[in-house]
């Protein structure tokens, strides 16, 4: 029996033709909605500028964010009113009279207040419409982001579990419908409960519309091309995100934003029904047919032809398919890492730089919207600046060491982290740019260390190793929307402790192997015994 190998079939077909070029269209769908699914939550559960109402000073009908009389009204911070304390009035006012001087309000002594002036009476968040204000509900606004981050992670075995089993095309359908309509549901919430549980909902049924487009898309690209096809996934991503912030420029109502981004999923089903499935996964199910079919439309598409002893490897007496019994469990992969003992370190440190690059990533991300000026402005440019880490990730990393691009990105994410508390608020323009530079390093970092971890860990483990270091570096989704209350209690904290963990995680990476140029380990073994000779390169003591 002769076994199949795709890529050999490709170059018959074309390696990137108009069937190819097609397929990756249609992925772009499915990769912007997930960028809306990821941090609509931003927009949706933003908090908001806000003071203390005072009777007697103004009336609901006429009120100003920032008056003339207001400091003498409320205390202020960084030139910003408190948004929940103001000072108490000496003698009662009349509510004609809408005139405070200094002598009315007693300074020494601050009550609390549960009436609000908003700074954009036209913008609609949860935080209003729930009532979700002052420091007793911070924690509620953080919950948002990190349900929807948990939910996530649940979402990786149940989606890996129904593509597996039911197909790449119908995982891909399913995560778009379902998770558009439960986007949608959500825009309809009645109170704070129902919108956190539609929080959760929603990503746990569609956010693995990235993995699954991302593999549809390069399922018959020549290997050549693939490189290339993974940065434009990572550039479509990134427009998508900022397209999110361009909406919430027009639509400042959290319910119709949320239409805005999820009512076009619903629509795309019509388009994305056309997708063709995975011919790996067809082949790995046995259905041969549907595979040939395939490639021959792909070839027909590409103006190739399908050649005769290649149908014939389709035939039953000359197809070769693996036994899945073959593969071992989880479970035991696992147990034959702990038999390595430089295995299991290095899989431990992976495990810590995922984390790393997940928190920080999208920490700077939910971060960006509480920089000085516009918060929408911020927010685009911050996710614009991924775009060219994913375009010179492939050239800086075909001519330079991975270990030493790994480090030089972390540590420097982790620098201008640090730097950017130097720098005094009213300064805004570099302050801004100091963390877009940070933001543009921790991109470029997380994409290295993509790859990287496929090239440290054996064949026959690097799946399900990487999949592991994914997992665990999801916690750092699951923390990152929690570093607003930390700046509660003190405003640098976050950008601290993004600088501290990124530096240590740095040098942490001096213990991996380099692998540029270098044939990959195949066996436990091989990549136990990766070992750095006196040139600085890696080689496999097995060799």
């Amino acid at each position: 029996m002769t076994e199949i190998v795709l890529d050999d079939i490709l170059v018959e077909i074309g390696t990137f033709g108009w069937f190819q070029l097609r397929q990756f269209l249609l992925m772009i769908l499915p990769l912007v909605f997930n960028a809306f699914s990821n941090l609509s939550y931003v927009f949706s559960a933003a908090d908001l500028n806000y003071r203390c109402f005072i009777a007697g000073c103004e009336n609901h009908t006429d009120t100003t964010y920032l008056t003339e009389w207001l400091k003498t009204a409320v205390p202020f911070d960084d030139n910003q009113p408190s948004k929940c304390e103001r000072y108490k009035l000496l003698a009662n006012i009349s509510t004609n009279y809408l005139h405070c001087q200094p002598n009315d309000f007693n300074s020494s002594f601050i009550t609390r207040c549960h009436e609000f002036v908003y700074q954009d009476n036209t913008e609609k968040t949860i935080v209003n419409e729930f009532e979700l204000t002052c420091d007793e509900n911070a924690w509620k606004i953080a919950m948002v982001g990190t349900i929807h981050s948990i939910a996530q992670a649940f979402a990786l075995l149940i989606g890996g579990f129904f593509s597996d089993r039911y197909g790449r095309k119908l995982a891909l359908l399913a995560s778009v419908g379902f998770g558009s309509t439960l986007g949608i549901i959500r825009s309809f919430s009645v109170n704070y409960e129902m919108f956190l549980a539609f929080e959760f909902l929603e990503p746990l049924l569609g956010s693995t519309m990235y993995t699954t487009a991302f593999i549809l898309g390069q399922e018959l690209v020549g290997p050549k091309q693939r490189v290339l096809a993974k940065s434009l996934c990572l550039v479509v991503f990134a427009l998508g995100e900022a397209a999110m912030g361009l909406i919430a420029i027009f639509i400042q109502n959290w319910r119709y934003y949320l239409l805005a981004l999820f009512v076009p999923g619903l629509v795309s089903l019509s388009f994305l029904w056309i997708t063709a499935e995975s011919v790996r996964w067809l082949l790995s199910k046995g259905r041969r047919s549907e595979a040939v079919s395939i490639l021959e439309k792909a070839a027909h598409a590409n103006r190739r032809t399908l050649s005769e002893n290649t149908r014939k490897l389709f035939d039953g007496d000359h197809y070769q398919c693996v036994p899945s019994d073959e593969n071992p469990s989880l479970i035991q992969q696992f147990q034959e890492v702990l038999n390595y003992r430089r295995l299991t370190i290095r899989l431990g440190i992976c495990s810590f730089c995922w984390f790393t690059n997940v928190m920080v990533y999208y920490g700077l991300t939910l971060n960006s919207v509480t920089l000085a000026g516009n918060k929408n402005v911020n927010f685009i440019l911050v996710t614009l600046v991924e775009i060219p880490s994913a375009l010179s990730m492939n050239f800086i990393m075909n001519r330079f060491p991975r270990r030493t691009t790994q480090f030089l990105s972390l540590a420097l994410c982790g620098v201008l982290c640090l730097i950017t508390l130097a720098i005094p608020n009213d300064i805004q323009w570099i302050n801004t740019t100091m963390f877009l530079l940070s933001k543009m390093a921790i991109s470029f970092s997380f994409g290295v260390l993509y790859i990287y971890t496929a090239e440290i860990f054996p064949t026959n483990l690097r799946q399900s190793l990487l999949s592991i270091c994914s997992m665990i570096g999801r916690l750092g989704s699951v923390v990152a929307p929690q570093m607003p209350l930390l700046s509660k209690a003190w405003k640098p904290l976050p950008m601290i402790l993004f600088g501290s963990i990124a530096i240590l995680a740095a040098f942490a990476v001096l213990e991996f192997p380099e692998t540029g140029n270098v044939r990959l380990p195949n066996t436990a073994s091989e990549a136990e015994n990766l070992k750095q000779d006196h040139s600085g390169s890696e080689r496999s003591e097995s060799e």
